[in-house]
């Protein structure tokens, strides 16, 4: 009896101790939680997003109706076809570029990316017709958006990866997205 007794508080001393001086680990996730409550623009700002003023343009990069936040489509600066010249990493990379540009647009018209819930993407992929992983290609814009706003909360969103013969000027990826302000 008297063993059990002395594990129990050994075992309490442990855990106290752990509790009053966090080990490494404790202290990794203690900034994750911090970086859980920065806002999305500071974590934008922490990737490396830069967010100077656009001029206008032929079209409308981003247009507000209500509580909306539409955007035209960005393309990417890599060019190709999924399936004959890239490869999906590529493909994701090139959706990455597009979503930063959105994001760009939106924050040019909002003036900033806090309050903003994602609710809509359209990820446009330049495919053959044999190749079927646009949805792969798209989690590159996703993946962004849901670590700027949140994977479970303001950036779940709904989301269409369609495969095309042919986009603008060759490129890889086209995307566009809407996004609700919140009060």
């Amino acid at each position: 009896m008297k063993s059990i007794v002395t594990i129990l508080i050994a075992m309490l001393a442990g855990y106290v101790l752990h509790a009053i001086v966090p080990s490494p680990v404790a202290q990794s996730a203690q900034d994750k939680k911090l970086a859980v409550g920065t806002s999305p623009q500071k974590k934008a700002e922490a990737l490396g997003i830069t967010f100077e003023k656009i001029k206008p343009g032929y079209l409308n990069r981003c247009v507000r109706s209500g509580s909306l936040l539409f955007t035209s489509g960005h393309t990417s600066k890599i060019k190709g076809r999924l399936g004959k010249d890239l490869t999906v990493e590529q493909g994701r990379e090139a959706a990455k570029e597009c979503v930063i540009e959105v994001l760009r647009a939106v924050h040019d018209r909002h003036g900033t990316l806090d309050n903003l819930r994602v609710v809509k993407v359209l990820g446009c992929v330049n495919s053959t017709p044999d190749f079927i992983d646009q949805p792969k290609v798209i989690n590159g814009c996703s993946d962004l958006l849901h670590e700027i706003f949140g994977a479970q909360t303001d950036g779940w969103h709904a989301r269409s990866a369609l495969g095309f013969a042919s986009l603008p000027n060759g490129v890889a990826v086209e995307i566009e997205a809407i996004f609700e302000i919140r009060p």
